[in-house]
């Protein structure tokens, strides 16, 4: 079941340049590694060397963080949309 999966700008040269690419999985785990597949490298600018979440990047189904959700096992369904979010810090 494809997903569309937005891409920040920093990761778009992992995808061609492509600011939304679509990819597959019934778990956020699986659109992952199926976006790995696709896309070598994006893995691991994701994902720590344990498979968790990078502490800086946010990843969200249809507007809802996935760490309120069920994190990496979060399921996933046909016309679902997931953007993976940057965290920015900064600031005074």
């Amino acid at each position: 079941m494809p997903i569309k999966v937005r891409i920040p700008t920093p990761l778009q040269s992992l995808t061609g340049g492509a600011a939304e690419v679509v990819a597959e999985g019934k778990t956020v785990r699986e659109l992952i590694d199926n976006l790995e597949q696709k896309h070598a490298g994006i893995k691991a600018r994701l994902c720590d060397e344990n498979g968790e979440i990078r502490r800086f990047v946010n990843i969200f189904v249809n507007d809802e963080d996935i760490r309120f959700l069920q994190g990496l096992d979060t399921e996933l369904k046909e016309g679902d949309e997931v953007s993976i979010v940057p965290a920015i810090a900064g600031g005074r």
